[in-house]
């Protein structure tokens, strides 16, 4: 009889090469999460517009993911399309797209991505008009908080619903703010809302420009989380495409034990990474899992897994597989 469950067709037909690859890592996921272990989230690319928060939300409420690390992109589009939804334009056709039709996009305000267009005015100046309230009157009180922490304020406080236009447990964003998710955004400045707060304080609007915490303060952060983490429960790393949402936390275990000198860090206890980069070594994103022995970030006892293909094909199947769909 065939299976009628996603984690069964996977068991069944995932059989060799990328697909084994899946299906292996998925179940190294659930073995590293059945022994006691934490899985820490790393999401590079543009997750969020592809919407993988309908898998992603479900793994937060079910404890299955434990942190996250993410561009300061991925952090905001979630919550434009929580926003917004309705007034994205898809391009099924976007490779066709000429300059002269890129420049129309444009006019009417529709930033792509890909094959979606975020809606400037219902999306990032909806949420611009919330968020800077709160930046002048953190600023205006000498209070710093961190970049999620501005979401989390909003979503917590009610203050967005009535412009949802999605079910929110669609939503990760929504289920890390009710869970309290540990969130960090290394290089926050390299978002719309990072270039719409820098834009405030050129202008004066925001005074004192460290009213939002930096990259510096997150790793901070994430230090002494993970050395409350790691110690008590195994934990394991799963990232999804590369640059610095992979690179920044992943490092937190060498800066531990080589700069702090400190000789009680435990490696991570498993790793994962869906790439589509060509395997390179003169790439961060490009290089295999055992380059990052000699940098003290795994062991060689650590199970590594890469998957080569598209993350918005795999990663809601590996979701699929852990959640037992």
């Amino acid at each position: 009889m065939p299976s009628r469950t996603i984690s069964g067709f996977l068991k069944t037909h995932f059989r060799h090469f990328n697909s084994a690859a899946l299906v292996d890592a998925a179940q190294g996921y659930k073995d590293l999460l059945d022994s006691g272990g934490k899985m820490f989230l790393a999401m590079g690319g543009a997750m969020s517009t592809a919407e993988l928060g309908l898998s992603l939300a479900r793994m937060i409420r079910e404890g299955k993911v434990h942190a996250i690390s993410c561009t300061g992109a991925n952090l905001e589009e979630d919550v434009f399309n929580l926003v917004a939804h309705s007034h994205y334009k898809r391009i099924p056709g976007y490779r066709d797209l000429t300059p002269a039709d890129e420049e129309k996009l444009l006019a009417s305000h529709l930033n792509r991505v890909t094959d979606t267009c975020i809606p400037e005015e219902e999306a990032m100046r909806r949420i611009e008009n919330h968020v800077l309230e709160l930046w002048k009157r953190d600023d205006a009180s000498g209070v710093r908080r961190f970049p999620h922490e501005y979401f989390y304020e909003l979503v917590r406080e009610g203050t967005l619903e009535p412009y949802y236009e999605i079910d929110p447990a669609g939503s990760w964003m929504v289920a890390a703010a009710e869970a309290d998710l540990p969130i960090f955004v290394p290089g926050w400045e390299d978002s719309t809302l990072g270039n719409i707060y820098a834009a405030h304080c050129v202008k004066g609007g925001v005074k004192n420009v460290a009213t939002v915490k930096s990259g510096i303060e997150y790793m901070m952060r994430l230090a002494d989380w993970y050395m409350d983490t790691a110690p008590v429960s195994p934990l394991g790393f799963f990232q999804i495409g590369g640059g610095i949402a992979g690179d920044f936390p992943i490092c937190v275990v060498p800066m531990l034990e080589q700069d702090l000198r400190r000789d009680d860090v435990p490696r991570w206890a498993y790793f994962c990474q869906i790439s589509d980069s060509t395997t390179s070594y003169g790439s961060y994103s490009g290089a295999v899992p055992n380059e990052k022995i000699t940098w003290g970030k795994l062991s060689a006892q650590t199970p590594k897994y890469v998957i080569e293909s598209d993350a918005t094909i795999v990663a809601p199947l590996v979701f699929a597989y852990v959640m037992d769909e």
